[in-house]
């Protein structure tokens, strides 16, 4: 997986690819998962699936899947009701399944920094 920066001001867009291969001798298809964990903060939601593609594959087959998560993408509702982009550490995962379970994933840290308040 490639992230096209690790270091993001709050507000702008980042793209997410990555290479998806069958390693399997049957074709199949793949739902490509992609899902943004949050800082910690009271009320931040620990996750939140962002973008899914469903990809047919051929036997051996890779193929290439490319995502762009804007503002409202790495946002999240705040306790005071905000929607925002807010500083901090974000983990982008991409794979078969959320985070957390036994399906391949590929994962890598975003920062942001400064704040974006978005309107509702």
């Amino acid at each position: 997986m490639k992230l096209s920066t690790t270091n993001l001001k709050a507000g702008d867009s980042l793209s997410v690819e990555a290479d998806v291969r069958n390693v399997s001798e049957r074709e199949g298809d793949e739902v490509v998962e992609l899902y943004v964990s949050f800082p910690k903060a009271p009320g931040a939601p620990i996750r939140a699936l962002r973008g899914f593609t469903r990809m047919p594959l051929g036997a051996g087959e890779t193929k290439h899947v490319h995502f762009t998560l804007d503002a409202r993408d790495l946002s999240e509702v705040n306790e005071k009701g905000d929607r925002l982009v807010a500083e901090g550490t974000y983990r982008i995962s991409l794979g078969g399944s959320q985070p957390g379970t036994v399906a391949p994933m590929a994962e890598a840290e975003l920062r942001i920094t400064g704040i974006q308040r978005l309107p509702e």
